[in-house]
């Protein structure tokens, strides 16, 4: 059943231009949920889709209208992926499996279709992230089961994927094993990926054949633990149009500005959460980063110090954008 939530926008953010401010401004746009997921916007239609994760619930925020809708399957979902081929039709992580799934963002949910399975070798995990490259391939990840209670992650029960049109019944093993696959970005030159496994603090970096699709010569980008005054662990990221990184701490309140081509860290950019899940650049010009968060981890008493946590925010004045995102191209229609 498609549920409907008004949530009431800071006009600010779309009557006072970024030039206004000398500093950057956070805006949150939604009420809390549980664990808000891999933002993914939508160009041809000014939505930002994103998930609860553990809720199954798909959400839209439409930029025009500030209006948020949403959609629920029957497991953990993520990530949400529009396709290249059918404006209604989007490409969702459930469980072990990838659907496509018949959704505008604002009307009932429509058909759905399971089009690979995955991780059979590990019946407790599941899906975590995943994005389209520049040719409609998919890359997806997985993760080993999830103790709700302590947090702790069966390890090495992770793998990031490649599917595409011709390999849906079997998936190709590009990273394995893994604990926790998370973030993925491609830079300008579409010559580089860049990946996280949260557990091992590092961002890692990949020569990339665009042509065939494949990754070599991993090395370290990033390490937190070159700057010890960080917390938490590296989750979702996104990269702006310097081939700068913006990367989402959980368990650390903040998004981190990475330049992965010397390892930097450029910038610190604190939220009012202190888990940080995932970032994607959106809105008309591609200037706002968005930011999704978790309240999931959180304590009673710490949801009191947190109150905004599990919301989606809008971070304006980086005096920077990112780069319009890939949409998927597994399948026509269903």
């Amino acid at each position: 059943m498609l549920k409907v939530l008004l949530v009431g926008f800071l006009s600010l953010l779309c009557s006072i231009t970024c030039e206004e401010f000398d500093v950057p401004a956070i805006y949150q746009l939604t009420e809390p949920v549980d664990h808000a997921e891999e933002p993914t916007w939508d160009i041809r239609k000014n939505i930002l889709f994103y998930v609860d994760m553990h809720s199954g619930r798909i959400f839209s925020y439409n930029y025009n209208t500030t209006e948020v809708n949403y959609v629920t399957l029957d497991g953990d979902v993520t990530p949400v992926i529009p396709s290249q081929n059918d404006d209604n039709l989007l490409i969702v992580g459930l469980n072990r499996t990838v659907l496509a799934v018949e959704w505008d963002g604002t009307n009932e949910l429509g058909e759905q279709k399971v089009l690979s399975h995955l991780a059979e070798e590990y019946p407790t995990s599941r899906v975590n992230e995943g994005k389209a490259d520049k040719q409609g391939r998919l890359w997806i990840g997985t993760m080993g089961w999830e103790n709700e209670t302590t947090g702790a992650v069966d390890s090495d029960q992770g793998i990031l994927y490649k599917i595409t049109k011709n390999t849906l019944e079997n998936a190709t093993v590009e990273i394995a094993p893994v604990n926790i696959s998370n973030g993925l970005a491609w830079n300008a030159a579409n010559d580089k990926f860049y990946y996280i496994d949260s557990l091992s603090l590092v961002i890692a970096e990949y020569d990339y054949n665009d042509t065939l699709g494949t990754i070599s010569n991993r090395r370290v980008a990033f390490d937190v633990r070159d700057y010890p005054e960080l917390a938490g662990h590296p989750d979702g990221m996104t990269i702006d149009e310097d081939d700068n990184l913006w990367v989402a701490m959980y368990y650390g309140g903040v998004v981190l500005k990475v330049n992965p081509t010397n390892g930097t860290l450029l910038q610190v950019l604190a939220l009012p959460a202190r888990d940080v899940t995932s970032t994607m650049w959106g809105g008309p010009n591609l200037d706002i980063l968005f930011v999704t968060t978790s309240r999931i981890s959180l304590t009673d008493e710490e949801k009191l110090i947190y109150p905004a946590a599990g919301s989606l925010f809008a971070v304006t004045n980086l005096k920077t954008k990112g780069r319009p995102v890939f949409n998927a191209d597994l399948v026509d229609s269903i």
